[in-house]
């Protein structure tokens, strides 16, 4: 959530910010600031008639106490306890309406975001390796994993419908593999502590990371009261452990990775990517969380991403880092890197990985602050990545080191999660 403060100072900042801005609408300053002005005039009103109030209170009770008459006084006050009542429903409609802009209004982006209208206006930072030659046109996994028996989307569509994945055999170990790789190497070597956390959150939750009146026709919801969802990505039940806290300042930073699967509508999607696992409504991931001081924020988004990367580089996929501009963006990021990997059987780079700083945008939402050498509270900073996502990691993967036989060579550093398996 914006800090309404500082719409106040600079309102026409955060105007330009929002036009650029996928989701955002410079519009939505100028409502926030006359229902911020409305709010303002009528708390001012409020105390002084409260304080006037207050004050005839006691004279009344004088000119009782003297035997003296209070009748009209006691008629006037009524009136004014009547106008502080009316008032008080005027500010919770008010309140409750700039909370509504508030929460429906995306992050403003850092000012190193590229500015750009889609995702073809996105910045690639970097490109590492080399895409794999083959002495064969190399295979769609799909294909690979419909011969190896591993994949069979077959039968996920017939018990769940489309955009779903039945795992077998060779495919469910590599898939859980995969999962004891990730967290492995982020709690044994980027300082991360595992957390298991219920697939199942509230409202609050949601609301937490991002707007739920935004995104809920891509959310499964579950149990109607109190509401119930599936998570989209373990970012939420993680990120909101520490929801309406004040975290000792020495804890910071907090790292948390997290196994999960998640469950997306994918509303609008309808007709891309169709084909394999590219696009599903259920996936597993690892997710990584950083809690951290304002001042750290950005050093840690670099950190983050340096550590999604290890797991590419550890498996040798080609990989890419690219920066998204202000009209790709998400909703609550103020800045943001996706990390694509090359599938040579699709042709395509497929995102694995984002990481974002949101700087104190879902704090505020949460509550979430530390107690500064001042003894001031300040809301913390929160980032998260993929650490990575399975099914495209999967794909790329497959694809990636098939050979011409059909099989698919083990990078070395997955070798010791399959049994020392070279090859499936």
């Amino acid at each position: 959530m914006l800090d309404l403060r500082k719409i106040r100072e600079n309102p026409d900042l955060f105007r330009e910010k929002l036009a650029h801005r996928h989701g955002g609408d410079e519009q939505a300053i100028g409502q926030i600031l006359a229902l911020d002005e409305d709010i303002r005039k009528l708390k001012q009103h409020g105390e002084s008639l409260k304080s006037e109030r207050n004050k005839v209170s006691k004279e009344v009770g004088a000119i009782k106490a003297r035997g003296g008459d209070a009748t009209e006084i006691m008629a006037r006050m009524k009136t004014v306890g009547e106008e502080i009542a009316q008032i008080d429903r005027d500010l919770a409609t008010k309140d409750a309406a700039i909370t509504d802009i508030l929460l429906r209004t995306p992050n403003v982006n850092h000012d190193s975001v590229p500015v750009g209208a889609s995702a073809a206006d996105n910045r690639v930072e970097r490109v590492v390796g080399e895409p794999k030659k083959f002495d064969f046109k190399p295979k769609p996994h799909w294909e690979i994993g419909a011969q190896l028996g591993m994949l069979d989307f077959d039968a996920a569509t017939k018990i769940s419908g489309s955009g779903f994945i039945v795992f077998k055999g060779a495919g469910a170990r590599l898939e859980r593999a995969l999962l004891n790789y990730l967290l492995d190497l982020h709690t044994t070597q980027h300082g991360y502590t595992e957390v298991s956390p219920p697939f199942l959150v509230r409202s609050e939750c949601i609301q937490g990371c991002t707007s739920l009146a935004k995104f809920s026709e891509d959310l499964y919801r579950v149990e109607k009261q109190p509401a119930l969802w599936l998570i989209p990505t373990a970012e939420v039940p993680v990120t909101n452990l520490h929801r309406e806290e004040i975290v000792e300042a020495a804890k910071l930073p907090i790292r948390y990775a997290a196994y999960t699967p998640c469950f997306r509508r994918e509303a609008g999607s309808a007709g891309k990517d169709t084909r394999g696992m590219i696009r599903v409504h259920q996936f597993d991931k690892v997710e990584l969380v950083q809690i951290v001081k304002p001042e750290d924020s950005y050093a840690a988004l670099e950190a983050l991403v340096g550590h999604a990367e290890q797991v590419l580089k550890n498996l040798g996929i080609h990989y890419r880092v690219v920066s998204l501009c202000t009209g790709d963006i998400g909703f609550g990021a103020a800045k943001c890197y996706d990390i694509e990997v090359w599938a040579p059987g699709v042709g395509a780079w497929l995102e694995v990985s984002s990481c974002s700083n949101f700087e104190d945008f879902q704090a505020r939402r949460m509550n979430l602050r530390f107690k500064n050498a001042e003894g001031k509270n300040i809301f913390c900073h929160t980032l998260n990545g993929s650490g990575t996502a399975l099914p495209r990691l999967f794909i790329a993967l497959l694809e990636t080191f098939q050979q011409a036989d059909g099989h698919i060579n083990v990078p070395e550093a997955l070798r010791p999660y399959l049994g020392g398996a070279g090859q499936i």
